[in-house]
């Protein structure tokens, strides 16, 4: 049966955005199922190509820094751009943005019910299926440039059907072991695997794998490591990129962190790579930087007391959180609202954020791989959290805005609150609208 005729027969035309996303998470038995042969049949039935630059990122932490920084540059210097991140926070539209701005419902739909034609019997999961949405409304969408951000790992992952003009991977760190491998070498070759012969390739870390270094030389691609090929340096408030040519003096991006200014580095490095494509000016790479948006990267919500949200999920994340969190000066107490998935590295998490935290508000997420509550506050204690007094420094909640409001209720105008951990933590601690369904991987 095709893909139209199917629709027509379980009723599935003129359906709403939200109740296609609901379809579509049905439609396969696995949310992950890692390799590229069903996505790609049904990408040359689409016949989708870009005729513009684009752009893939990987890694295990900063992708989604690194990709909101280059859209915003190359936006503002007058591009037409388009950007495909993962997971979203509230509404699924957040996922593809066409210069800066959310897709409509609408042009989503249309986007979906081309995609349902076209696989026929093929099954997706909903990762694939959703990458096809935004690989067709950017293929349509006569675009200057594209950035597309990888979801899991690289080689096998749905993004990697697409041979990348420049390709980065940001940094290697231990994390989604269950499919890319339980050491860096391994999870830096399956990073890798999005690199492409003879075209560019960037690893944004000082770091990089033999695995990942030794696979770029075996396909033949140009790859510049941060440190080596290009690098950066800080100038009282101001920081100089140092690579084919150097830029002095440039502001601070807009996202918080020392590892953002990591990060820019990278982008700049981008940016260079694509000049004679691209050209960008000083004021448009300032513009960009300064004019970024990127919510659940320590995101201050407010002040008195600081609300921080982060969406640090390992321990390579946590590390440069519980570094920033050091960094913002004095506080009073720092009451953290928590929560995480089970197949993540929780003990090392905790292990690096118990010294910067007072009180723990930990949280039910909801969803099957979530870690409850009860079984972090076990962690916890036998992390030492407690430090053999009562457990009145850990408290327990179904849901992260109950969790939150309590804190809020202790927190004096000097403390301030950080929720962390999966993306279901900020989304739970703020307004939603589109919850995201239960593929959102962290």
């Amino acid at each position: 049966m095709s893909g139209q005729v199917a629709m027509q027969k379980t009723g599935l035309l003129h359906r709403s955005l939200a109740e296609w996303t609901r379809l579509v998470e049905s439609l396969h038995p696995k949310n992950i199922e890692m390799g590229l042969d069903r996505i790609r049949v049904v990408k040359e039935r689409l016949g989708l190509r870009f005729d513009c630059p684009v752009v893939t990122v990987g890694g295990t932490n900063g992708k989604g820094s690194t990709c909101a920084m280059l859209q915003a540059i190359w936006k503002e210097a007058g591009y037409r751009t388009g950007l495909y991140t993962s997971p979203h926070i509230h509404r699924f539209n957040e996922r593809m943005k066409i210069d800066g701005k959310m897709v409509d419902d609408e042009t989503l739909v249309a986007c979906f019910e081309e995609i349902e034609a076209a696989r026929g019997d093929i099954a997706l999961t909903f990762f694939e299926f959703t990458t096809l949405v935004a690989l067709k409304l950017f293929s349509d969408a006569k675009l200057d440039v594209i950035v597309l951000e990888v979801g899991l790992g690289g080689r096998l992952d749905a993004v990697n059907l697409i041979d990348a003009d420049v390709s980065v991977v940001t940094n290697v760190a231990i994390d989604h072991v269950e499919y890319l491998g339980h050491t860096r070498e391994e999870i830096g070759f399956e990073k890798a695997g999005i690199y492409r012969g003879g075209r560019i390739a960037f690893y944004g870390d000082i770091d990089p794998p033999d695995s990942l270094i030794h696979h770029a030389r075996a396909i033949g691609a140009e790859l510049k490591v941060l440190g080596k090929d290009y690098s950066f340096s800080m100038n009282a408030d101001r920081w100089d990129y140092i690579g084919r040519s150097t830029v002095s003096g440039l502001v601070h991006p807009s996202l918080y962190g020392d590892n953002q200014i990591h990060n820019a580095a990278t982008v700049l490095a981008v940016v260079e790579a694509l000049q004679a494509r691209l050209p960008v000016g000083r004021d448009a790479l300032e513009r960009g930087l300064a004019r970024t948006e990127l919510p659940g990267r320590f995101q201050i919500l407010q002040n008195e007391p600081s609300i921080i949200l982060d969406v640090a999920h390992n321990p390579h994340a946590a590390a440069v959180l519980a570094k920033n969190l050091k960094e913002m000066g004095a506080f009073g107490t720092t009451y953290a609202v928590f929560g995480a998935m089970a197949d993540k590295d929780i003990d090392g998490v905790i292990e690096l954020m118990k010294d910067c935290v007072d009180r723990w508000y930990l949280t039910d997420l909801p969803l099957p791989r979530a870690a409850s509550a009860e079984a972090l506050k076990q962690k916890l204690i036998a992390a030492g959290v407690t430090r053999g007094k009562t457990n009145q420094c850990i408290s327990v909640y179904h849901h992260a805005a109950d969790a939150l409001a309590s804190a809020k209720n202790n927190a004096r105008k000097n403390d301030r609150i950080v929720a962390f951990g999966s993306f279901w933590v900020v989304t739970g601690v703020t307004e939603e609208s589109d919850p995201p369904p239960h593929t959102n991987r962290h």
